[in-house]
This record gives C-alpha cells, sequence and structure tokens, in this order.
C-alpha cells in the first residue's frame, strides 16, 4: 500500500537570485499556463519563476522592482491568474498585471499606517483583503480597469495582524494576530 512505501524527498533545484530574506511564495493558477511561481522578500523585489520543459528546471523569467520601497512580506496570484498582488512593509499593495510575458504595476493601494503584511484574494476574484501592523484588515473592491476600492475596514484586532486567508469557495475571510486570537 502507499503508506508502506517510504517518501523521500530531495532537493532537485535551488532557486537563487534573491538578496535578502524570502518571505512569501504562491503558485500561479492552474487556468494560467504555463504555471509560474512568484517569490517576495527582503530585497524589495518579487520574482517571478517559471518551469521550462523538457528540463523541468525553473528559471527567473523577471523581476519585479523599484516599486516597494521596503521588505515585499507577501504575495498572491488572482484566480484567474492575470493579476498579482504584492503586500509590503512600505504600507503599499501593489497591483501587477500579466500581460504575455511581461508585468505591469497597474495599481498602488494605500491606507495602511505601516507595514502590510499579507494579502488574499476571494474565490471569484471580485475582492481583494490585505492585513497589517496598524491591526485593521482592509477589504477592497476590484473594480474595472484595475481600479480598486476600499469597501471595508475590520478593527476587531487587538495587536498586529499578521495574514489574512478568504475560505477557498464561499466570501468567509480569516485573519491571525499577535493577539492570540483568529477571526473569522
Amino acid at each position: 500500500s502507499l503508506r508502506d512505501e517510504r517518501l523521500e524527498l530531495k532537493e532537485i533545484q535551488r532557486l537563487e537570485g534573491h538578496t535578502d530574506r524570502v518571505w512569501g511564495l504562491a503558485w500561479s493558477p492552474a487556468a494560467a499556463a504555463p504555471p509560474m511561481l512568484a517569490s517576495c522578500g527582503g530585497d524589495k523585489t518579487v520574482r517571478i519563476w517559471q518551469q521550462s520543459s523538457p528540463s523541468g528546471s525553473f528559471e527567473c523569467k523577471t523581476v519585479l522592482e523599484e516599486t516597494h520601497t521596503r521588505t515585499v512580506r507577501s504575495c498572491a496570484w488572482s484566480p484567474s491568474g492575470k493579476l498579482l498582488a504584492t503586500a509590503s512593509f512600505d504600507a503599499t499593495t501593489a497591483i501587477w498585471e500579466r500581460i504575455g510575458d511581461d508585468f505591469e504595476c497597474v495599481s498602488t493601494l494605500e491606507g495602511h499606517e505601516n507595514e502590510v503584511k499579507s494579502v488574499s484574494w476571494n474565490a471569484s476574484g471580485s475582492l481583494l483583503a490585505t492585513c497589517g501592523r496598524d491591526k485593521s484588515v482592509w477589504i477592497w473592491e476590484v473594480l474595472p480597469g484595475n481600479e480598486f476600492e476600499c469597501v471595508s475596514v475590520l478593527q476587531g484586532h487587538t495587536q498586529d495582524v499578521k495574514m489574512v486567508q478568504w475560505h477557498p469557495s464561499v466570501d468567509v475571510l480569516i485573519s491571525c494576530s499577535y493577539d492570540n486570537t483568529i477571526k473569522v
């Protein structure tokens, strides 16, 4: 049976290029071919990695830089794979649009008082949640033309909010904080 087999994991490749801590990773959705991996970190950059065939090895296709001025803490692809959101300690969230093999910063979301720690899209891609050190969770509605409107600011936590995550199929948002709570 499957349980009897020893599962062995071995390193097959090391992705190098970041010059500081790597803080976040996100796979592009399966619908967005070819699949890509985004990584972000303390070097203020986001790297887009793509698996090449036939070798199967990952190559850095592009580096998204000169937009964030501090650590990029979190990144998340929209369900369609067309947009990538990046949350930074510079108090902004950048929205990147994938145009072929290129990425263009099409929107910068401002409002958090300081570090933005996490970003998450809902299942339909119509809402984006961000959270930060300012103890708040912001909900942004995606409007036509890559416009984003803040529709709610949630102030339920008493400490730094570390992560937000939408439920995979319904519009339920979870947040977790240094205040030792998880809010639904």
